[in-house]
């Protein structure tokens, strides 16, 4: 890999378990290099601050509703004959579940899998 900046574009997944409310958490990270060829989700769902938005928040139905996020990236599901870009698209598009993509902003990285680190402690931990 070459230190030379290439763009990214990210959104910060929210889980929002109380729709009609709008409140939300940050819960992690969605970046897509196309340069790259590189889509990853990284996640983190801290269960006491989403029953502080909703005590009765099913913790394990997100959980799994995020490692769902996480196989799309890789091609899992529904998304295994669409490429990268699709699945970003896919994935960052508008919805009304419990989770979210929150709006896309780009970047500029050399490496893609550190920036997404850096991205997650950053808007999540």
């Amino acid at each position: 890999m070459t230190n030379t900046l290439t763009p990214y574009e990210y959104a910060i997944i929210q889980a929002v378990p109380r729709i009609e409310r709008g409140e939300l958490i940050n819960v992690g990270v969605l970046l897509y290099s196309q340069r790259h060829d590189f889509l990853c989700a990284r996640t983190h769902l801290d269960p006491a601050r989403l029953r502080a938005l909703d005590a009765g928040a099913d913790v394990e139905a997100i959980r799994a509703a995020l490692d769902a996020w996480e196989k799309t990236c890789t091609g899992g599901g529904a998304s295994e004959q669409m490429r990268l870009g699709e699945r970003f698209r896919w994935l960052v598009a508008p919805r009304s579940t419990i989770l979210r993509a929150g709006p896309v902003h780009m970047g500029l990285t050399a490496d893609p899998a550190a920036e997404l680190e850096r991205l997650v402690g950053l808007l999540v931990h």
